[in-house]
């Protein structure tokens, strides 16, 4: 049986993407991205909205012209390895680049928890808009929040609005670009 996780980076007031849904302030420093990379290991599954999907696809293969190093390749490993459910209204099973991937219009909480319960490890819901009715209905059990130090002013809120959780601090840890993982567990 496995867990749901929800994982963001987010600034200090608590926007995943700012404004404009511009997410590039919260690259990850090579420590930052090499912790990823090993708390990828408990991951079984990803379940995602059409544009982490889209996004995430860049892990498929290494880009013409760029050359990725050893933490890199190894979250590519990784990721190349998971199960991916993918949510969206707007895609076809025929832009989905991977077998594993499977396609669902509208993520279900009763599949998910089916999903779940039936998943060998962690299933990570990533992204706030696909992850806020699993969160509100208290569907998530571990949430791990990388804190940048910076402030947006507005954007997409990580967590949904309505949300109402009770947790506990399991980890901490501060890096050295000042971002801070907060790891905490529903209670």
């Amino acid at each position: 049986m496995g867990t749901l996780s929800f994982t963001a980076t987010i600034s200090l007031d608590g926007f995943a993407t700012d404004a404009d849904g511009d997410f590039r302030w919260s690259s990850p420093s090579a420590e930052v991205f090499d912790f990823h990379v090993e708390r990828m290991a408990a991951v079984s599954t990803e379940v995602l909205g059409r544009r982490a999907y889209e996004l995430m696809r860049y892990w498929e293969a290494e880009p013409p012209g760029e050359e990725w190093g050893p933490a890199e390749r190894e979250f590519a490993r990784r990721w190349c390895a998971l199960e991916l459910v993918v949510a969206s209204t707007t895609l076809t099973p025929a832009e989905l680049s991977s077998e594993r991937a499977r396609l669902v219009p509208r993520l279900d909480l009763a599949e998910l928890e089916r999903l779940v319960a039936e998943a060998p490890g962690e299933v990570e819901i990533f992204g706030p808009t696909t992850a806020a009715e699993a969160i509100r209905a208290g569907l998530v059990r571990d949430f791990r929040l990388f804190v940048v130090p910076q402030t947006l002013g507005g954007g997409l809120p990580a967590l949904p609005p309505g949300a109402v959780l009770d947790l506990a601090l399991v980890e901490q840890r501060v890096f050295a670009n000042g971002t801070v993982l907060l790891h905490y567990a529903a209670r």
